[in-house]
């Protein structure tokens, strides 16, 4: 089986780090607690003046590359590899690049090893890949062509509204993955 895993906010904890960042850098500045993120672009849940300050945090050199790992997230794909599984990094960069895309490539490398990054697959329409299955939490992933992947929903709070997919989190992944083999 070919699974397709996504990094940002799947792999990589984008919404802890921004939070950190955030508070560390605006201590006095509104912030959205996690539980309360409903948008996918986290910019998105803030008011409008603070939402160029978020954007440019997120696009800042060593955000990516500095985010924690979502708990359980690397075991479960060193797991998934073990028994025989395919497994691919397929993430989008972010708007501007600069740094997101080798920053990407280094946690990667930090927290799978070197030959990991011949696994990552970046792109910014995910329907062209092809796989089994695609773990990611954007809650609709549209592109050019019908995928041949299955979306499974990493569960994040900006994406409880989807009710018409699989859902996993690092916790329970194998009763999602491994259903029906």
């Amino acid at each position: 089986m070919i699974i397709l895993v996504d990094m940002d906010n799947t792999l990589a904890d984008f919404d802890k780090g921004l939070l950190e960042n955030w508070q560390r850098l605006y201590p006095n500045e509104y912030f959205v607690p996690l539980e309360e993120r409903r948008e996918f672009h986290p910019h998105k849940d803030y008011p409008e003046h603070l939402q160029d300050k978020i954007y440019a945090l997120c696009h800042s050199k060593g955000f990516i590359r500095n985010l924690p790992p979502m708990p359980g997230g690397v075991a479960a794909v060193k797991e998934m590899l073990s028994k025989g599984h395919d497994v691919r990094f397929c993430t989008s960069h972010l708007f501007e690049y600069d740094y997101c895309i080798l920053e990407k490539y280094q946690w990667i490398e930090e927290y799978f090893g070197a030959p990991f990054v011949d696994r990552i697959i970046l792109t910014r329409d995910k329907t062209l890949i092809r796989g089994d299955l695609l773990i990611d939490d954007k809650p609709e992933i549209v592109g050019i062509v019908k995928p041949s992947w299955e979306h499974i929903v990493y569960d994040r709070p900006h994406n409880r509204d989807v009710t018409d997919r699989r859902r996993l989190t690092w916790e329970k992944w194998r009763d999602v993955v491994f259903a029906g083999q």
